[in-house]
């Protein structure tokens, strides 16, 4: 898959989902008539590697880095035990090769926040992240709600 295919269906699928070019990433927010400042993130797309984030590689030609949140109890159940939080400019502690292509890993930098990744993920393994992607969508609109009454 490409990544505009990626970007096309989340903004085609998801209600007040915008995309956002920040921080060297394509950003997802959920942001409804943009009532916030940005929004309450629900994924990126990412293509380069940054100080902070460098463990999967993405200086290779072609490679991405799909990441979305869902919940503790879907990440334990899809990945086993959140890590820790790591030390500032580290990577989660899970064993996990942060490098490999078409594989659902707990994200490099906040798995401990139960977000996962996938890099360059194909039809198939995209079309089965699909009930996770409805769950964290669930979540993002929950907490924008929550926001807003704020």
């Amino acid at each position: 898959m490409r990544k505009q295919d990626i970007s096309d269906f989340l903004l085609d699928r998801y209600p007040g989902v915008v995309s956002v070019n920040a921080w060297g990433e394509q950003s997802f927010f959920y942001n409804p008539e943009s009532m916030l400042p940005r929004g309450v993130y629900f994924a990126t797309l990412k293509d380069k590697d940054g100080a902070n984030d460098n463990a999967s590689g993405l200086y290779r030609d072609g490679v991405y880095r799909f990441n979305f949140g869902v919940s503790k109890e879907t990440y334990q159940k899809v990945l086993g035990s959140q890590p820790a939080r790591p030390a500032a400019g580290g990577i989660v502690e899970t064993g996990h090769d942060f490098t490999q292509l078409n594989t659902l890993l707990p994200h490099p930098v906040y798995g401990w926040m139960s977000w996962v990744c996938v890099l360059n993920p194909d039809t198939e393994l995209f079309a089965s992240l699909f009930p996770m992607l409805d769950e964290s969508y669930d979540l993002v609109v929950e907490k924008f709600k929550k926001r807003v009454k704020s």
